[in-house]
């Protein structure tokens, strides 16, 4: 008669505890999630998979994990009393003295519980926590890699174009992590056509966290985008010698900049343009054909308007008390210059400075005076007063 085979004995719990934390050792390697969080995700679920088969229990079990050793198990702590209400967190003296003899009433004791002894529905909630558990940690991961980059430039990868929406999806990379973020039509330089396979910086705008991960909001449009170009290209800014103290942008169209120097040997509006103009028609180049105007910084703010209005020559500028506002005053020919097309030099000298800015021509400031002069001509003092009349509110 044949003999049977030996039934092969199934994996000791140290065999089953050394491939679970080779497991967690390999995650940690490849996914970058450290072991220590992980761990503490599983016990968690393990837990929660015991109290969800076990009805009553409360906050009495104890996970054990030693990596050294081997070692993972789950401990339920149960109070020694003369009547058993709940099994799950209390222990008959009869019980528990059949393995310790010595236990009397009031101890706690210890027992180990066999996690193969969980349900199929208890180890499947122990299965989605861990899964979980993986997915928060990659995104926090990836929330903090992206957070590091904010109100930076990156470069990206058009993946897809909306074509009914004509936002841009851009996978974008810091470190080992990456994201898909959104570049909408808003945000982009009219003009400008992209498509799939195409590089592209983008400005980091703001990182959020939201239900389906992190969030990068960028953009092509934003002054920011501007400011880092020149960073990238001038290493004197880079290295803090030249200040960049404003940006005003109508993306697309004109830049204006006002710069200053730490260093007195060292021209800053010379710095940003380069030998013969390749370091701003870099930058141009990668605006594709935006024109920049820098201008030298103030304090003055006589001479940082009228800085700011070039290419214009002005001949005054007169601060006015209402507000940070003044009065410029150019040659007739240059007029329309200072003004731009639409407004648009004149706009973006005011957001540069902060200061309202009222233009008049040679002519026409003269005219406007004597306008004024004729008013105040035509008034009559009343009686009992000196002569003295005050303007009227619409000068």
């Amino acid at each position: 008669m044949a003999k049977r085979a030996p039934k092969k004995k199934g994996p000791t719990p140290e065999e089953d505890a050394r491939e679970f934390f080779l497991a967690l050792d390999q995650l940690e390697k490849e996914r970058g999630i450290k072991k220590e969080y992980m761990l503490e995700k599983i016990t968690q679920a393990l837990i929660s998979a015991y109290k969800r088969d076990h009805e009553g229990a409360e906050e009495n079990i104890v996970i054990q994990a030693d990596p050294e050793k081997n070692l993972l198990r789950m401990i339920i702590r149960r109070d020694v009393v003369e009547t058993v209400d709940n099994p799950y967190t209390e222990i008959s003296l009869e019980d528990a003295q059949k393995s310790l003899p010595q236990v009397q009433l009031g101890d706690v004791v210890s027992s180990e519980v066999k996690t193969k002894n969980f349900g199929r529905i208890a180890a499947q909630t122990a299965r989605q926590v861990i899964i979980q558990g993986i997915r928060e940690a990659e995104r926090s991961m990836v929330y903090d890699a992206f957070t590091a980059k904010n109100q930076e430039l990156l470069t990206g990868v058009v993946t897809r174009v909306d074509p009914r929406t004509g936002a841009l999806h851009v996978r974008i990379t810091s470190g080992k992590e990456y994201t898909d973020a959104l570049l909408t039509a808003g945000e982009q330089v009219k003009g400008e056509v992209y498509r799939e396979g195409d590089r592209i910086k983008v400005y980091v705008v703001e990182v959020r966290r939201d239900t389906r991960g992190t969030k990068v909001l960028i953009s092509r449009t934003h002054y920011g985008l501007v400011r880092r170009l020149f960073e990238l290209e001038v290493p004197e800014i880079f290295d803090g010698v030249v200040e960049i103290k404003s940006i005003a942008r109508e993306a697309g169209s004109r830049t204006k900049m006002a710069v200053w120097s730490n260093n007195p040997d060292v021209d800053p509006i010379g710095a940003c343009v380069g030998t013969r103009g390749a370091r701003v028609n870099a930058i141009v180049s990668e605006l594709h054909g935006e024109k920049v105007d820098i201008i030298k910084y103030s304090e003055d703010p006589v001479e940082y308007v009228a800085a700011a209005l070039s290419p214009a020559d002005v001949i005054s500028v007169e601060t006015l008390e209402e507000g940070r506002s003044c009065r410029v005053i150019v040659p007739d020919d240059q007029l329309s210059l200072a003004i731009g097309k639409e407004g648009q030099n004149a706009r973006l000298a005011a957001k540069l400075t902060g200061y309202k800015i009222d233009i008049k021509s040679v002519t026409g400031a003269a005219q406007a005076e004597a306008e004024a002069d004729a008013l105040f001509a035509d008034e009559e003092p009343e009686d009992g007063e000196d002569g003295i009349v005050e303007a009227p509110e619409t000068f």
